[in-house]
């Protein structure tokens, strides 16, 4: 194999490829990308996959000048750490069976690679697609739940997202057990229904592709996979990801429906308010009261052998009688920067029940309080 690349269009496809690649694993194979150099009717591509048993990914770089058509493996990290720390326009790879040469005007590398035949390889997907929708539509829904997916693997807590799709309402949901964050959007649908939870990882490699908030991303479900190919007809991406098999809490039994204490607030606002609080929490103290009347919220905070603090927001719109609730304030300041809106409405029914946080009818997040003694 030989070819003769785009320096900087090979170093985005590494990065993105790299982020696939095992961390850990006693396979030295799924440490390395497969490289394969092919001509098409329409000039050369190089092909590189990752994977890591649970997720695979082919990219596909254009307009490459290929010289001899062929295939290599190549650890990923030395490919990488190559290919940025060169400062020419251009690279040259060539691969004499196991050993790849990497050279441009003022340098040249050797590196020793495996048998491509050794690579398990990424199945390649089907033509059904159960569903469609814009990248930056995709990339917004994914960042309005994928932060509160859980960090454990207990019982009750995801560490995925719930992909819920009914003809053309696109939701995503998240949740760890102590908060649920529940985005909504649209999509062209295809035949039925869909339903399927994402790994967190999956979901982090994908919105590493949507770079291109116009692309489209098509969404299938085959058997215990979903893939999603990034791109136009002939995708430039594609991805695919087991899926968790676990059944996904019953979310929508968890949203409040009926509440009779309403604010709003300024999001940028109420974000430095927390933000100042929650200077004189600890972990034993780790809480933060909000105490809504008319017109005003303030904010306290105490932490023994710390101190405490008072944080005052006038002239809120608020309905109902007063009430103070607390909350773990990087649960609030979290889905704080990930709402894009100017006003959130925060509505709660009693200092012991679950608060929500709403964005217009398209972003929902349900919150435990916490007890301050």
């Amino acid at each position: 194999m030989k070819l003769i690349c785009d320096r900087l269009s090979l170093s985005d496809a590494l990065t993105m490829a790299s982020g696939v690649v095992a961390s850990r694993t006693p396979s030295p194979v799924l440490l390395c990308l497969k490289l394969v150099a092919r001509m098409g009717p329409t000039g050369g591509s190089l092909e590189i996959s990752a994977t890591d048993s649970e997720i695979g990914l082919v990219l596909s770089v254009p307009n490459v000048d290929i010289k001899q058509e062929g295939e290599a493996l190549i650890p990923a990290d030395k490919l990488n750490q190559i290919i940025r720390a060169c400062d020419d326009s251009t690279v040259t790879i060539s691969v004499d069976r196991t050993l790849a040469t990497i050279s441009t005007e003022s340098s040249t590398f050797k590196v020793f690679g495996y048998e491509p035949r050794e690579f398990p390889g990424v199945r390649k997907p089907g033509d059904r697609v159960d569903f469609e929708v814009a990248a930056g539509a995709l990339r917004r829904l994914i960042h309005r739940t994928s932060f509160a997916t859980a960090r454990d693997d207990s019982r009750y807590a995801i560490s995925g997202v719930l992909v819920d799709r009914k003809k053309t309402q696109l939701r995503l949901v998240a949740t760890d057990g102590r908060r649920l964050a529940v985005a909504v959007g649209v999509c062209k649908g295809g035949e039925g229904d869909t339903t399927f939870i994402v790994p967190t990882k999956a979901l982090n490699a994908l919105m590493r592709l949507m770079v291109d908030p116009e692309a489209t991303v098509r969404v299938a479900r085959e058997g215990n996979q979903v893939v999603f190919q990034v791109g136009d007809a002939g995708a430039t991406a594609t991805l695919l990801s087991t899926i968790d098999e676990r059944a996904f809490p019953p979310f929508e039994d968890v949203i409040p429906k009926e509440h009779d204490r309403r604010a709003t607030c300024d999001a940028s606002e109420l974000g430095g308010a927390i933000r100042r609080a929650s200077l004189l929490t600890n972990e034993e103290s780790k809480g933060v009261r909000l105490s809504f009347g008319q017109k005003q919220l303030t904010l306290t905070s105490r932490a023994p052998e710390m101190g405490e603090s008072e944080v005052r927001i006038d002239g809120i719109a608020y309905q109902g009688e007063p009430i103070d609730i607390a909350f773990n304030p990087t649960f609030i300041m979290d889905v704080l920067k990930v709402i894009d809106a100017e006003q959130v409405v925060i509505e709660m029914k009693a200092p012991n029940k679950p608060g929500v946080i709403k964005a217009g009818n398209e972003f929902t997040y349900v919150v435990m309080p916490v007890s301050l003694q």
